[in-house]
């Protein structure tokens, strides 16, 4: 994980986004959490954190969210990962931080995630802090509920509120196409909608369940499988917040999908194509559609946070 010549005086990180393709709510924790069981899925879809040597702390933003949507300060979670490995590694927190995002900022793809993982990575190498890979994990975990995942990648099992990791073998390629809606959405309040829903119709339960399903389909099931698979437990309490959304999946079905749904707490829209061509065409047809502010075509998985010549 560090660089086992010593620090750098510029080095570079990139981190994916992720898709829940299961994603089941348990109840509120007494911590203020949920109790999750989501298997996660990273894409190809990436945000890139360089770190030089600089006096104290300072943060730059290019690409998605550069306009404001983003903080450039504490309120940011590269921010936050530096000052956290430095206090664990016992060194200064002097680094210029600069962040070149292409995961669009509060779109359900763990966009803040994956730039705090790339961060812990690059201040590893930048301070020459040698943190082994269990130390990274921790202090992810302290950061935020995906930004574990962000640093793995791959495939995985989320338990706890998401932070509990367990490898999940995946024998294929996954295609997706990702339809952002103009309009972010805060997760608490995506949450917090779905606990008020659930306090207004008590009598149906909050079930886990086992996510079998999805995990035989990701070890090498057609899409077919995978697409009948798929759960998000927050879609309701999303679409609540944004109806357009209705919208939104009902023309990644028209348009062919084999599936679609709200990713993690949304607002971008998942399609989940057959295969790569299949996902180059029916990216056309959603671009065309007038719904989405934007589209991507991803694939995955791929690898979690990686140091990048």
């Amino acid at each position: 994980m560090s660089l086992a010549d010593g620090p750098d005086d510029v080095v570079t990180a990139r981190a994916p986004a992720k898709v829940n393709v299961h994603l089941a709510v348990g109840p509120l924790r007494s911590d203020g959490f949920h109790e999750l069981q989501t298997v996660f899925l990273a894409v190809s879809l990436f945000d890139t954190v360089t770190a030089r040597p600089g006096d104290g702390l300072s943060l730059t933003l290019a690409g998605e969210g550069a306009g404001g949507e983003v903080p450039v300060d504490r309120g940011n979670l590269v921010w936050r990962a530096a000052e956290l490995l430095a206090e664990h590694a016992g060194v200064r927190p002097d680094a210029a931080l600069a962040v070149e995002k292409s995961i669009p900022a509060a779109a359900g793809l763990a966009g803040g995630s994956a730039d705090a993982a790339a961060a812990l990575l690059a201040l590893d190498a930048l301070w020459g802090t040698r943190a082994g890979r269990e130390d990274l994990t921790a202090l992810a975990a302290r950061l935020g509920s995906d930004v574990p995942f962000s640093l793995h990648g791959g495939v995985a099992l989320g338990t706890g509120r998401g932070e509990m990791l367990s490898p999940v073998l995946a024998r294929r390629p996954w295609h997706w196409v990702l339809g952002v809606a103009a309009e972010g959405l805060s997760t608490p309040s995506v949450y917090a909608e779905l606990d008020r829903q659930r306090a207004a119709a008590p009598d149906q339960g909050i079930a886990l369940g086992v996510p079998d399903a999805v995990v035989a389909a990701l070890q090498g099931g057609p899409a077919s499988a995978l697409a009948a698979a798929l759960r998000n437990d927050l879609q309701a309490a999303a679409l609540s917040l944004r109806p357009a959304l209705r919208r939104a999946l009902r023309a990644a079905s028209d348009a062919g999908a084999q599936a679609a749904l709200v990713s993690g707490s949304g607002p971008t829209v998942a399609a989940l194509a057959s295969d790569g061509d299949h996902a180059i065409r029916l990216a056309a047809t959603l671009a065309g559609a007038g719904v989405f502010r934007t589209v991507r075509v991803a694939h995955g998985p791929v690898p979690g946070a990686r140091l990048v010549a």
